[in-house]
């Protein structure tokens, strides 16, 4: 058997601004959207924002691990969009940034 990830979804109790981040943060357009509750970007995999009523509060047992060919500006310019730093780690030789989207995933 073989699987493939098609799509990654967050939840969201207010899913159109999330998705609009996003949208704009991976130079993906929005492909569908389900009368605001459902929304997906055309990413590789496609990401899709859910609405839920009630979102998993607290740490988040799946996360996203992007790539960047500049780490310091890919962090400030996402810091200016509206991400929250969570933590920056490493050492030379291998480090990485955990941001937090404008709705804490």
């Amino acid at each position: 058997m073989s699987l493939n990830i098609a799509m990654v979804t967050i939840d969201s109790s207010d899913p159109r601004p999330l998705a609009t981040w996003w949208s704009e943060r991976l130079g993906a357009p929005i492909v569908e959207e389900n009368e605001g509750w459902f929304i997906m970007i055309g990413s590789t995999p496609t990401l899709a924002i859910q609405h839920v009523d009630d979102p998993t509060s607290g740490k988040n047992r799946i996360h996203l691990d992007l790539v960047t060919e500049d780490l310091d500006a890919t962090r400030d310019e996402l810091l200016a969009a509206g991400a929250t730093l969570v933590a920056e780690r490493g050492d030379e030789s291998f480090r990485w940034v955990t941001l937090a989207d404008p709705q804490g995933n």
